[in-house]
């Protein structure tokens, strides 16, 4: 790996100024669990890394009545060991408690897992289907964008040379409201989802009607994909297996699979009809307050 800057600033319009300097050639250093990787295995070149752990929006972590802003530099464990945010997002606590082992997860970021874009991303289809917003920083002044048109393809993103993501805001969880995420993997622990799914339900007050769904797919198209047809399949009808059945083949027909060491096409698109089942499933219990 070649000698590059290591840069700390501590403020955001420092971020902005060094990451302008350097231009495509700078990345920012959340957690470093992919960029350090990466830099290592010759992926990437850089001139400068932008260390962000001391810049404090990226690393506020706030639970309003408006919603929850998760800095681009928060790692995993606060966010699942904050009690009042696990009970209001499940959805994102079954993923960032998933990723990797538990010292990665002191380290790993939701806004890093973003930024790299890599459609196995765990923490991205629970953020997409909970309505995220990624909220950009840089030379041109303050832009925000749909998580689930924030990556551009495998390692792509929507951020311009000298930009920072600065955090992800996620509304507050509507009433009658649940989701869930699952994924499917060989092993135990630390390994990458051959197919990953994301459900989020709203119901209505007796429990017994779907209001809105929103799916979203990992690891099965060069981006995290929103189901959106699956979701909009969910919409004012009754909670029903065979509801449920249709969206599952739904979210199934909207993901793009390949054939890899870790799956083929065809598992793939069993795998996300069998996990859109059950995360649709764990949701409306979570939404009915049954689990």
């Amino acid at each position: 790996m070649r000698a590059i800057d290591y840069v700390a600033p501590t403020s955001l319009s420092d971020a902005v100024s060094v990451m302008a300097q350097h231009g495509d050639r700078a990345r920012p250093l959340a957690g470093g669990t992919d960029i350090i990787v990466q830099l290592r295995g010759g992926r990437r070149e850089l001139d400068a890394l932008v260390d962000t752990k001391k810049i404090p929006e990226l690393n506020a972590l706030n639970l309003s009545d408006s919603g929850l802003q998760i800095g681009a530099a928060v790692p995993c464990y606060q966010i699942y060991n904050n009690q009042a945010v696990a009970a209001a997002y499940p959805g994102l606590i079954d993923a960032a408690s998933l990723i990797g082992s538990i010292q990665i997860q002191g380290r790993a970021t939701f806004g890093g897992n973003l930024c790299n874009a890599a459609p196995s991303g765990d923490t991205i289809p629970p953020v997409i289907t909970q309505g995220g917003e990624a909220h950009i920083n840089g030379p041109n002044g303050w832009r925000t964008v749909p998580t689930e048109d924030f990556c551009t393809g495998p390692g792509r993103n929507v951020l311009e040379p000298g930009e920072l993501l600065v955090a992800i805001q996620i509304p507050a969880p509507a009433a009658h409201s649940g989701s869930a995420y699952l994924r499917f993997i060989p092993r135990n622990e630390m390994d990458i989802a051959v197919a990953g799914v994301s459900s989020t339900v709203v119901l209505d007050a007796s429990g017994q009607t779907i209001q809105s769904a929103r799916i979203a797919l990992a690891s099965v198209g060069p981006t995290p994909i929103l189901a959106t047809a699956a979701g909009e399949s969910l919409a004012g009808k009754a909670v029903s297996d065979e509801a449920i059945e249709e969206a599952g083949r739904l979210a199934s027909e909207a993901a793009t699979p390949i054939t890899d060491m870790r799956g083929t096409i065809r598992q793939r698109h069993h795998l996300v009809a069998v996990l859109t089942r059950r995360t649709l499933n764990i949701a409306i219990r979570r939404a009915r307050g049954e689990e």
